[in-house]
């Protein structure tokens, strides 16, 4: 698969627009992997009836796992994307687009591999352990994993306020989409 080099496209006549449709899109898109893992969860108690825990909890898990991976991988991608549209730019377009790279720097995603260390993310795992004991030992690595879903929804929330905030500064009538 050939990765986008950023959101101009050889667009430079209105940059700062095409940079939010394609920043907005990404958003949009990451909110809708992390509603698939989550709708997936929900419709998974269909199975509770023909499916042991031992095998349903460990999938709940990985739909969460999976689910968090991309919208993470998606948001690393956003990230990328945006500085290299950035570097094609003006100082008046960079300062309108600077709430927006304001908010990578200032909510950093590890990699996946920090994510998910145990040992890294202490808080994370003593509330995963917690919630575990009171519910059931098997639910530690749910928690664990719904704790990183939680975050790139976070994330993804400042992202598209931050979207709306320069959507509306540039714009005085509600952004096209």
């Amino acid at each position: 698969m050939i990765q986008e080099k950023g959101y101009l496209k050889g667009q430079f006549e209105n940059a700062v627009s095409a940079i939010l449709k394609g920043i907005d899109r990404d958003v949009e898109r990451g909110e809708d992997m992390l509603m698939l893992g989550l709708g997936v969860v929900i419709l998974s108690s269909t199975f509770a009836p023909v499916a042991p825990p031992t095998v349903l909890l460990p999938l709940v898990a990985l739909v969460f796992a999976i689910s968090a991976g991309f919208a993470r991988k998606n948001y690393h991608n956003m990230q990328r994307k945006l500085l290299e549209s950035l570097e094609h730019l003006d100082g008046r377009d960079k300062a309108i687009l600077h709430p927006i790279a304001a908010v990578f720097s200032e909510y950093p995603m590890h990699s996946l591999a920090v994510s998910f260390n145990p040992l890294k993310n202490l808080k994370r795992t003593g509330k995963s352990a917690l919630g575990g004991l009171l519910i059931n030992p098997l639910w530690m690595p749910i928690f664990y994993v719904m704790g990183m879903q939680i975050n790139e929804e976070k994330n993804l929330g400042v992202l598209n306020k931050a979207i709306i905030c320069v959507e509306q500064k540039i714009s005085p009538t509600p952004f096209a989409r």
